[in-house]
């Protein structure tokens, strides 16, 4: 009785260690086949380290396929602060390039993270200072890609155009509004480090990055040349507060050309004020044309035919109702009988409304 009972326990172990063996058999065949790529994933984000590649912006075009927004190629500086081997020195010769206190930059070399971007003082180098940077060969320091946008016409469309922010995001006019599909996807350049952030012997990856989409516009270069010519001039001979104008195509609304004073440029934004930065004064300085417009329905009924400017007349008592609305001549007492001319001349505001009004009903 007593060995059968041990027999019986044996059995019930060798049971339990035979299921544990066949899980843990499971789980490895599980881990090493089916959840491999995962696991190496979450592995390989605990070693690896990116150098962000920017990309490249997209162009602004004109409709001729002018460029008004453009893209320069600049460098950043970067450090990874594990692998700065002498960092008091580098810390000095960093703060000597740049020109900034040795304070400012220890901040950027000592600080405990994987990457740390120089900002703002490693931002947009010159060609001399990344050269410079570059031939010390610095343990831990790198020049990375960086894009700057830049307007080759200065002024010109600066309101409509708009800017953009050192980190290369729109800020204003098409800029903003079409942020989203100027911007592009950046890449980086992975490379792999172990715990202490030492770099390890294994090859680097290089993510290319996606440059945004260009965008073509209605404007006309040439049109936006002689536009922003004339409002200089006239800004030179009245000094007026504001001036604005704009070039359409009557035939399918397009804007060939679009302008306003003062104005600014985007490459050099941050040296003008808001209230020049913001007034886009043709889009934000709306006028009522009142009596100027007068000329086009005139112009339109007699095109058509429905008036005869010499040979029409028309009486201005002053004032008429028109569905239980009373509408007056600035003349009290109306102009009287006129011809069609004269209710021109005479700028009547009665008379042009009823040209107006016969025109609409001819069209209809």
């Amino acid at each position: 009785m007593f060995l059968r009972k041990i027999d019986m326990r044996i059995k019930v172990v060798f049971l339990i260690l035979f299921t544990l063996f066949i899980f843990i058999i499971l789980r490895v065949f599980y881990v090493q086949m089916i959840d491999y790529k995962k696991l190496n994933e979450y592995a390989s984000d605990l070693w690896s380290r990116d150098l962000p590649l920017e990309a490249d912006r997209g162009l602004i075009l004109d409709r001729n396929g002018i460029v008004l927004a453009d893209n320069l190629t600049t460098t950043s500086l970067v450090l990874i602060p594990n692998q700065i081997k002498n960092k008091k020195k580098t810390t000095k010769l960093l703060a000597d390039i740049l020109d900034v206190s040795y304070t400012d930059m220890k901040e950027h070399v000592y600080k405990k993270t994987s990457i740390e971007r120089v900002h703002p003082e490693g931002r947009r180098l010159s060609y001399d200072i990344a050269e410079e940077i570059n031939r010390l060969k610095l343990d831990g320091v790198y020049l990375v890609k960086e894009a700057k946008r830049y307007y080759p016409y200065g002024n010109m469309l600066s309101h409509s155009l708009g800017y953009v922010g050192i980190d290369n995001q729109g800020l204003s006019g098409l800029e903003l509004e079409y942020d989203k599909y100027l911007t592009g996807k950046s890449g980086a350049i992975k490379y792999f480090s172990d715990a202490k952030g030492n770099k390890l012997n294994l090859s680097d990856i290089y993510v290319e990055p996606q440059d945004g989409m260009n965008i073509s516009l209605t404007i006309d270069i040439n049109i936006q040349k002689s536009l922003e010519r004339e409002l200089d001039n006239v800004v030179d001979m009245f000094s007026p507060d504001m001036a604005l104008a704009i070039v359409m195509d009557p035939n399918n609304g397009e804007i060939l050309g679009i302008a306003s004073r003062p104005d600014y440029d985007p490459n050099n934004y941050q040296e003008y004020s808001q209230e020049v930065l913001s007034r886009n004064l043709p889009i934000w300085a709306s006028y009522e044309p009142g009596s100027t417009f007068k000329i086009i329905t005139t112009s339109a009924a007699v095109e058509e035919g429905v008036i005869d400017l010499k040979k029409d007349h028309f009486y201005d008592s002053g004032s008429v109702t028109v569905d239980g609305a009373v509408l007056r001549c600035w003349k009290a007492g109306g102009h009287g009988e006129q011809t069609m001319l004269q209710v021109l001349q005479n700028s009547c505001n009665l008379g042009v409304n009823t040209a107006t009004h016969i025109n609409f009903k001819k069209a209809l």
